[in-house]
């Protein structure tokens, strides 16, 4: 039986997060592998993480931050794009796949987009297969 990928959710508190509590009380269904991981801010994820992530076996990283012009901090998530393009290049530079790392905008209202852009992660992950990453199948909780 194939396993579900395993995913991070980096997501805003004032927007992503809200979202995907909104999800919740929606009772909107997506996958149980994906871990949700709020920051204050979109432009406060860190690079290392996600290395560290990826190093440790997990299948996919996304970073969710307000709409561009709705950020809580005025330019976090711009801020946000820059991090993530400069994490992305340095993935592409070691050889790792780049679309295991997304970044998308999600507001508070938008709980059921959560919930679908979570749903079309976890499907391109499965498309890809495992973490390349993974030693010997280990399994990432």
């Amino acid at each position: 039986m194939e396993s579900e990928p395993k995913a991070i959710v980096f997501a805003c508190n004032w927007c992503a997060y809200a979202g995907a509590d909104l999800a919740g009380v929606s009772r909107k269904q997506y996958p149980p592998t994906v871990r949700v991981i709020r920051t204050m801010c979109s432009g406060r994820f860190d690079p290392t993480f996600v290395l560290r992530a990826f190093e440790k076996g997990i299948d996919g990283v996304m970073v969710l931050g307000c709409h561009p012009g709705d950020c809580q901090y005025l330019e976090g998530n711009l801020k946000a794009e820059k991090r993530f393009e400069m994490t992305r290049r340095l993935l592409e530079a070691v050889g790792f796949d780049p679309e295991r790392f997304w970044l998308r905008w999600v507001s508070a209202a938008e709980g059921a987009k959560f919930a679908d852009l979570v749903k079309e992660f976890t499907e391109v992950l499965k498309g890809k297969g495992p973490n390349p990453l993974r030693v010997g199948g280990v399994e990432v909780g």
